[in-house]
Order: structure tokens, then C-alpha cells, then sequence
């Protein structure tokens, strides 16, 4: 499907993945993967927390591992620091909670806060001591998933760190964190606690619709509006999650679904983009002096300048994936926010809905402006016609000279001594061509399919309150 791209490994472009050489990379993808499952499986303070700090730790890490960016680690330092402090009210909530109620165990805090019959005179604890607590230990998580107003380090970081490494940010540290929000809610769904502590979650939902929204559109650095775009997806979620009902959760389930696979197939479709302009130059001076291109090669909204026209089928995927975050019918991203939608109405929240529907048409313009740029705009690429003396350069200097993608050359059989530069045979590699293709029609065709998906959800949300 993308067969015309894929792109030649050279030793400029091999710079990209001198640190994906480093022996601690599969470790740290470990370590993060392993403090997500943790995470989504606790039933303990204890255990929620070193998971927690099992997860972040290998996200600081990562956002690090590429020590010759000074942009990256300059990222990694702030993530490291503010997420420093999130854990801190997370590990106060969690000293407050085991104060309060004598137990670090979920199943105790759920028998305990279940107790409705008996005056707040008699009880041996203070219902409104164990609320606060939870709003503490909850601000902690809030602070981790950047929702508003704890959203402020969100942007810069995913604008420094390299975009491979934002993609774990954006996707594995959200998902973990609002599947141990919903166990939460589900331990503590009593009276004494359901009108308290769980409001800070509809608040933020409701600063988190509008911050993401609103102050997206002042927005030229991809990026940081992929940041924004996050809380305001971030705001839905927590909509859902605050209302506590089988539709709502029905709901969450599917919207984090449609968030991951959107997401994944944008950060993907970016970086398959950067490396295709590889082989081409730009007359405009901004982009030759953006700092750290090589880790992040896409970082203006302005590169993608008449993309269109060098590369259709990206062109249109990520178009799919972008009309799929504004919730634009019959794309999978529609269902999602009608689901969260349809589940707040019933609950009669009618004002914090009209919010919803406003920041989502509001918001559909500053994606427009991505798509204007792609399809309406003439680029400012030409074929880079020095590369093929580069790559002869190059060779006559290395012995060993291995390249990553696919060289045609039907004139040379063996070892490749030589190679003779010609910019159409540059194509995408077949793996990566192959979850683009995947993801772009899991959106695109999701209307002829939504029964299952709903189904499933369903299955899901029965087992978490039969459970």
C-alpha cells in the first residue's frame, strides 16, 4: 500500500538510531511495560505505588536515553522533576488513606466507605478525613496523565523529548493510570465518598475540555498540539470515569480503546513522514535551523507543507487519524464521544455536555489547519540531487556498510559495494507499512464492525461489576 516508500539507511540517518543500539533499551521498555501491567492489577497502596514509580522511572529514563540531545535531556529533567512531585501527593494520599482507615487494601477501603448505616458519630473514622485523602492521591494520578490544571509540563515535554519516546508517554502512562482511576472508583462507589472526592474528577474533566481546546489553537508546533489534543481527550475520559455507571464505564472502555489506536497510527504516520523528507530539501530557513531533528524530524505544523503532493496515501492516513481525534461520523473517534456524551446526559449533566459538544467543534479548527497545510498549501521540498554523492562518499570511507531498508539494484548480485542513488526507489518498510494500514482501517471502517467492539465492552464492564 505504501510501497513507494521506504527509506535508505545511510550513515546520516543512522545517527537517528546510534542510542536504539544501547543494551539498556529493551530493559527499559521492560521496566515501563512491566509497571503498567502492575499497575492495571494491584489491590494494595503499597503495591500501586512502586508500580507507579516502576512505570516513571523507566519513562524518565527513556526520555533521557538519548544523551547527545541537549533538547531531550532538557525534557527529560522537567519530566523527571514534576513527575518527582506528583509522586509525592501520591505518597501522601497514600500515608493519609492508611491513617485514616488502618488498611493499605482496596477490599477494606471498599468495606469500610460501604458502611451507610451507621451515624459519622459512631464510626471509629472520619468519612470526610478518608475523602480528602482520596482527592490527594488522586491529584498525584491527575498530575501523571496531564489533566488540567496539572496539565502545565505536558506540552514541553513532548515537544523536547524524541517522538518515538513520546509516543510511550502519551499512550502507556495514560492508559495504566485511568484503569487504576476506574478501580478506584469502583472500590469507594459509596455515598460518604461519591459526592466528594470523585467531583475533583468531574472538575478537571471540565478544565481539561476547555485548556486543551482553547489554548490549542495558539498552537504551530505539531507536538504541542498533539499535547493539547491529549487533554482534551484526557477531559472525556475523566467525564466518563466521574459519572460511575454501567454506560459510563462502558463508555471509558471504548473511548481509551479509540484513543490508543488513533494516537499510535498519528505518532506512527509522523515518523514515517520525517524520515521520507530525508531525501528532500526545504528552501525555508526555520526548518534547517530547528534544533534536535534527528530524534524529532517533524516538530512544525509548516513541514508539512504540500505533503500531499510528495506522498498521497500518508498524506490521507494521517487525515483519517486527525478526523478521528475531532470526532468527525463514521470515524471511530465519533463513537467514542457520543458514548461519553449519550452517558453524561443521562446523568442529567447537561451544561458540562454542552462544554463537550462546543470544545470538540471549537477544536476541530486547529486540526483543519494540519490538513490545510498537507492539502492546500505548495510545498517547499525539492529532491535532495546531492544524496546519491553522499551515500558514494560514505561508502568508499566504510567497510562494513549495512542498510536497514530495502535497496533495488537488479545489477548486483552478493554484497552491495556500491549504491547508486535514485530517490523513487526510497519506500516504507513493509512492517511499518503494515500497522499504518492496520490502524488507518481499524478507524475508517470501525462502522462496519462497532457491534463487536461494543459487545466486547460490554463483556468488560460486566465482569468489573460482577466481580
Amino acid at each position: 500500500m505504501f510501497n513507494k516508500f521506504i527509506y535508505y539507511n545511510t550513515k546520516i540517518i543512522n545517527k537517528m538510531g546510534e542510542h536504539l543500539k544501547i543494551i539498556e533499551y529493551p530493559l527499559i521498555l521492560l521496566f515501563i511495560v512491566s509497571g503498567a501491567i502492575f499497575l492495571m492489577s494491584s489491590n494494595d497502596l503499597i503495591t500501586i505505588f512502586l508500580s507507579i514509580e516502576l512505570q516513571s522511572y523507566g519513562l524518565y529514563i527513556l526520555s533521557t536515553v538519548y544523551r547527545n540531545s541537549e533538547l531531550s535531556t532538557t525534557g527529560g529533567l522537567i519530566y523527571f522533576l514534576l513527575g518527582g512531585l506528583s509522586s509525592c501527593f501520591i505518597l501522601l494520599g497514600t500515608a493519609l488513606l492508611y491513617a485514616n482507615s488502618g488498611s493499605t487494601s482496596l477490599d477494606s477501603l471498599y468495606i469500610i466507605t460501604s458502611i451507610s448505616d451507621i451515624q459519622s458519630n459512631d464510626l471509629w473514622y472520619s468519612p470526610n478525613y478518608i475523602s480528602l485523602s482520596l482527592v490527594i492521591f488522586t491529584v498525584g494520578f491527575l498530575f501523571k496523565i496531564s489533566a488540567a490544571p496539572f496539565h502545565f509540563w505536558s506540552p514541553d515535554v513532548y515537544d523536547a523529548i524524541p517522538t518515538i519516546v513520546t509516543t510511550f508517554v502519551a499512550l502507556i502512562a495514560k492508559v495504566s493510570i485511568l484503569i487504576l482511576l476506574l478501580q478506584l472508583v469502583y472500590y469507594t462507589n459509596a455515598d460518604i465518598t461519591m459526592n466528594n472526592w470523585t467531583f475533583i474528577l468531574l472538575i478537571s474533566s471540565l478544565f481539561s475540555l476547555v485548556i486543551g481546546t482553547v489554548v490549542g489553537l495558539t498552537q504551530f508546533r505539531i507536538k504541542r498540539l498533539l499535547a493539547y489534543s491529549t487533554i482534551s481527550h484526557v477531559g472525556f475520559m475523566l467525564l466518563a470515569l466521574s459519572i460511575s455507571s454501567i454506560e459510563s464505564i462502558q463508555a471509558l472502555i471504548f473511548y481509551l480503546t479509540q484513543y490508543i489506536i488513533s494516537n499510535l497510527n498519528a505518532f506512527i504516520i509522523l515518523l514515517a513522514i520525517g524520515y521520507s523528507l530525508y531525501c528532500y530539501t526545504s528552501d525555508n530557513k526555520e526548518h534547517d535551523e530547528l534544533l534536535d531533528k534527528t530524534n524529532s524530524p517533524i516538530q512544525l505544523i509548516t513541514q508539512l507543507k504540500g505533503y500531499f503532493f510528495i506522498n498521497p496515501v500518508l498524506a490521507l492516513s494521517l487525515t483519517i487519524t486527525i478526523f478521528s481525534f475531532a470526532g468527525i461520523p463514521p470515524l471511530v473517534g465519533f463513537f467514542g464521544k457520543q458514548m461519553v456524551l449519550s452517558a453524561a446526559l443521562d446523568k442529567g449533566l447537561y451544561f458540562i455536555t454542552l462544554i463537550a459538544i462546543l470544545t470538540s467543534v471549537i477544536g476541530g479548527i486547529y486540526y483543519l489547519t494540519i490538513i490545510k497545510e498537507m492539502f492546500f498549501s505548495k510545498s517547499d521540498y525539492k529532491v535532495n540531487t546531492l544524496l546519491g554523492l553522499n551515500l558514494r562518499s560514505e561508502l568508499s570511507e566504510l567497510k562494513l556498510f549495512k542498510l536497514k531498508g530495502n535497496v533495488y539494484n537488479n545489477n548486483v548480485t552478493g554484497a552491495i559495494k556500491s549504491v547508486e542513488y535514485n530517490y523513487k526507489n526510497i519506500v516504507l518498510s513493509s512492517s511499518i507499512s503494515f500497522i499504518i494500514s492496520i490502524l488507518t482501517l481499524t478507524i475508517l471502517l470501525f462502522l462496519f464492525m462497532n457491534k463487536e467492539w461494543l459487545s466486547m465492552s460490554t463483556i468488560l464492564v460486566q465482569l468489573i461489576f460482577n466481580s
